[in-house]
């Protein structure tokens, strides 16, 4: 049996966050510091205003081989249309959304808020649960 269902028992609020006038590099480089596949960008009033992946970074080491410009603000580059999940969530409802987007990330929002994050990882830490006799 799995402990829970919702998002908010398997998310994480510990995060790393980036602002809009960050130079991609410095990204980059945070994110490989961290381990992480992306990072959601906050404005300096807290708001999510985009997100930005490993795969967006790309773009920046293309730009720096073929141009040698290594000039890119994360703002350049993240995605402004972010897709968001609610702790209330089931991980089910997740889990599909998973397999259907093109992401290995979600921001978690509550009323307007960013409270934390929910991976792939995040989510198959459900299943530790199933098949388990306690």
């Amino acid at each position: 049996m799995i402990k829970s269902v919702h998002v908010r028992d398997y998310m994480t609020s510990a995060m790393i966050t980036l602002k809009p006038q960050t130079d991609v590099v410095e990204a980059a480089q945070t994110m490989l510091e961290y381990r992480l596949t992306g990072a959601p960008v906050l404005d300096d009033h807290n708001r999510l205003v985009g997100f930005i992946s490993e795969k967006d970074c790309l773009h920046t080491v293309l730009s720096a081989i073929y141009h040698g410009d290594l000039g890119h603000r994360v703002m350049d580059l993240m995605t402004k249309e972010v897709k968001t999940v609610h702790p209330d969530d089931s991980i089910a409802d997740v889990a599909e959304r998973f397999l259907k987007d093109n992401c290995r990330m979600y921001p978690v929002m509550e009323k307007s808020q960013l409270v934390g994050m929910i991976s792939r990882q995040s989510i198959l830490k459900a299943i530790q649960f199933v098949g388990r006799k306690d």
